[in-house]
């Protein structure tokens, strides 16, 4: 049985036969057949059933509790199949090691293309946590970008072009990689073309979570079992088409098609939330709609005209004057308690970095005088306002028990000449490297000193953060609140596997994971919600393996209300949902 270059297994029943003959071996291959040896020596041992059938790799340590083994090339095969099992002709180059066995070999192991069973799923006990537990909890999106506007007229979508490329900086991303030519992306090709283009792009992407996450999508909506390609391109084309001008492909029944309880949109404070309004009153459609603020361009002092603009907006929809930092504090209040009648239970910020620059009163006056003035503001003058402004909103926060969101690390509309042609959110941003922790602690223990910290959840973009942030948060975690301070999922850049398992293993090594809120779509689709699928694979593939290396007991009912309530529960508390949790 060939199990990588130049390796073979025989089976045979050679009385005590387990030695490998090592002729003619570079050093580190012998060192690992040393490894493979004895896994087979204590893959099966007299007539013992083989107790531990993890899927492990090669060159992992045998288990220390001295119970037999099974390597991942023998499956489940049991021991009165295999009885002995040797070695007889071994032939590596030099740093070459043994791999899985070709799927055409009994006892072969190569998953299906993203099947149902155990995709995304390393361990047995993975995948009993995410189909007992996980698969079937509700979707709670506490932060996303799509229209409530679009929720409240049902929108139905003319084809997948429409649906699935409109708005999606990520595809947009890709097919820019791609050599794609703007037209097919933004510009005015037939929406058949851009399809193509797209499907030519994807087939390239080994490797990408969009191709991921697409094929899911096209699994779960439409029920295709293939793949996305350049020549599969017309069939999909076809089928999705199909399947959008059915009544049951409305914005509204593509949400209810996956069980979400409730999607917090994001929204100004100079938004009339009409369609929240809307929606709250028409008892036809029983998901809960609300809005999640997110003042941005109150924050934006430096963008001159275009925040002494927003100033008078708000100032109109508010009913206040804001012709100084008091007024602006006071609109906001006013809109802030209108947003929460509707439900609103949580902001959101874009932010460079969290920074902390204090200033006095009057100092900030001075400078929301010049930004109302549209007047050349000092890089220190801004950061001075940005950091009151996001004191006072803190405040604000604590007095509403609302969560405070913060996203940060980012360095967007890096290409200006692209950025002036298409505006923002079109993909051109990037990881920034500038977190400073010392600014972050100082800002929040400046709420913290003044008002209490509010509910807060920290995003950073850059991965190499994620420590950082847990480190910085557990300064701050206090009673009544389990998590009151989290780091927030992985997300844009990081929303895949890697950074999945990154963001998880850095919040469990720092603090508890079993209080983490869990995921987030933050999409403008409405194609997005299989991510939360994703994400709970990812999951329940980490706990797993961590329980079959004998790091957690396998306490299924214990690990099942971990999973249940990451996948939902702890966000229904968290942020104060009206809405039940999902117990056993």
């Amino acid at each position: 049985m060939p199990i990588g270059r130049n390796v073979r297994i025989k089976w045979g029943a050679e009385d005590g036969a387990r030695r490998a003959s090592m002729l003619n071996t570079p050093k580190n291959a012998r060192r690992d057949m040393t490894h493979l040896s004895k896994a087979l020596k204590f893959g099966v041992r007299g007539r013992q059933p083989v107790r531990n059938t993890c899927k492990s790799r090669l060159r992992q340590p045998l288990n220390g509790q001295n119970r037999p083994f099974t390597p991942w090339w023998l499956g489940e095969r049991s021991p009165f199949e295999l009885q002995w099992i040797s070695i007889v002709n071994v032939h590596l180059k030099d740093n070459e090691r043994a791999v899985r066995p070709p799927c055409q070999q009994r006892g072969c192991l190569m998953k299906n293309f993203m099947d149902d069973q155990d995709f995304l799923l390393s361990t047995k006990t993975g995948e009993e946590l995410f189909h007992n537990f996980a698969k079937g909890m509700p979707i709670v999106d506490y932060h996303c970008h799509i229209s409530p506007k679009e929720i409240w007229e049902d929108k139905r979508f003319e084809n997948i072009t429409e649906v699935w490329l409109g708005g999606d900086h990520y595809k947009w991303r890709l097919m820019r990689a791609n050599g794609v030519d703007e037209r097919f992306i933004t510009g005015d090709a037939p929406a058949r073309e851009k399809f193509q283009k797209w499907a030519e792009t994807l087939g390239r992407c080994v490797g990408n979570p969009v191709f991921e996450w697409s094929h899911l999508e096209l699994k779960r909506y439409f029920g295709y079992e293939g793949v996305l390609n350049g020549k599969t391109a017309q069939e999909v084309w076809d089928l999705a088409n199909a399947k959008l001008a059915e009544a049951s492909f409305t914005c509204r029944n593509l949400i209810k098609q996956f069980n979400v309880r409730m999607i917090c949109t994001t929204d100004d404070p100079a938004d009339s939330f009409e369609w929240h309004k809307k929606i709250a009153a028409d008892d036809s459609f029983d998901v809960q709609v609300v809005p999640a603020m997110r003042p941005d361009a109150a924050l934006r002092i430096e963008r001159g005209q275009e925040f002494a603009d927003y100033c008078k907006r708000l100032s109109e929809v508010a009913g206040v004057e804001v012709s100084d930092f008091e007024g602006m504090k006071a609109a906001i209040s006013k809109r802030y308690d209108v947003a929460h009648e509707l439900g609103c239970r949580a902001s959101d910020h874009a932010l460079d970095y969290v920074m902390y620059v204090p200033a006095t009163a009057d100092e900030i006056e001075a400078i929301f005088a010049k930004g109302l003035a549209a007047e050349p503001l000092t890089e220190e003058e801004i950061l001075k306002y940005k950091t009151a402004f996001m004191q006072f909103v803190a405040g604000e926060y604590v007095r509403l028990g609302w969560a405070m969101q913060l996203h940060f690390g980012c360095k967007r509309d890096n290409n200006r000449a692209m950025f002036a042609k298409l505006g923002p959110d079109t993909g051109y941003d990037c990881i920034s490297n500038y977190t400073p922790s010392d600014q972050l602690a100082d800002f929040l223990n400046s709420i913290q000193e003044t008002c209490g910290l509010p509910k807060t959840i920290l995003y950073s973009l850059n991965p190499i953060d994620n420590t950082m942030i847990d480190t910085v948060m557990g300064c701050f975690q206090e009673a009544p609140t389990a998590g009151k301070i989290q780091n927030g999922s992985a997300w844009w850049f990081n929303d895949n596997e890697v950074g999945m398992r990154e963001q998880l293993t850095a919040l469990a090594n720092e603090g508890v994971l079993g209080n983490f809120v869990g995921m987030l779509t933050d999409s403008r689709s409405f194609l997005s919600y299989p991510r939360h699928e994703y994400f709970r694979r990812v999951l329940c593939s980490v706990i797993g393996e961590w329980v079959e290396q004998g790091k957690y007991p396998a306490d299924m009912e214990l690990l099942g209300s971990i999973v249940r309530d990451i996948s939902y529960n702890n966000a229904v508390r968290y942020f104060g949902f009206d809405l039940d949790t999902v117990e056993a």
